[in-house]
């Protein structure tokens, strides 16, 4: 049995990025984003809390949540160092106009090596859960994905997901729409869970142009340390 992952704390962060404008983290799963019901420290309070003692910064910090991870999923994070780093950001994040590229390991084989996926998602906020529909139904979201097959392992196949569109659970529930439920993701039709709760789901690479410099970034992360994220290596 793995270790429990542990959570990001101010002197464990793993840093991919940082300047004046953004700092982006590569997440552990478990890690929250941003606060939520169960009261949990959220990794935007453990970033506060490291550039507050790094840059021995007194008062409030100012730190922007420029978009979300899933709990259970690990990779990259970014966020705004200042409100017109944090504008730019979500303007950007919201017209598409950054590249992000994710990591899935899956239990059954896909359909094809490669594919484009589009279905109309409908969420369930009781469930927390979004359903994959092939139609329009009401109320639903269009949801565009495109995967492709990059390595066989002995009991897994690694999936490279390159999103269109961000829905909620949009990976999670597409794949699963196709017979293809991510390892330890039983809310998605994986038979069990993970130890440490995660999913087998990372945010592995991101590409955007930095919002004040103007320059690409490419930035890239780390899968976490287990034996079947290793074999993709």
């Amino acid at each position: 049995m793995q270790k429990s992952s542990p959570h990001s704390t101010k002197d464990n962060l793993q840093i991919l990025f940082e300047d004046n404008h953004l700092i982006v983290i590569n997440k552990r799963p478990g890690d929250i984003v941003q606060g939520d019901k169960t009261g949990d420290l959220p990794l935007s309070e453990v970033v506060k809390q490291y550039i507050a003692e790094k840059y021995n910064k007194p008062g409030a910090v100012f730190l922007g949540v420029v978009h979300r991870l899933d709990r259970p999923t690990s990779g990259i994070v970014v966020f705004a160092k200042t409100s017109k780093a944090l504008a730019r950001l979500n303007k950007m994040f919201s017209k598409r106009e950054t590249e992000k590229i994710y990591w899935a390991i899956v239990k059954e084989a896909p359909p094809k090596t490669a594919d484009t996926l589009t279905h109309f998602l409908k969420r369930n906020p009781k469930q927390n859960k979004s359903y994959a529909h092939s139609k329009e139904v009401q109320d639903s979201k269009k949801a565009i994905l495109h995967y492709k097959l990059l390595k066989r392992l002995d009991n897994y196949y690694l999936l490279e997901i390159t999103l269109e569109t961000g829905r909620h659970h949009q990976i999670r529930s597409q794949l699963s729409a196709i017979g293809c439920s991510i390892k330890g993701d039983l809310k998605y039709g994986f038979d069990r869970s993970n130890p440490d709760g995660s999913i087998h789901l990372h945010a592995k690479k991101l590409t955007l142009i930095h919002p004040v410099q103007k320059e690409e970034l490419i930035i890239e992360a780390a899968a976490p340390t287990d034996v079947i994220w290793n074999a993709c290596d």
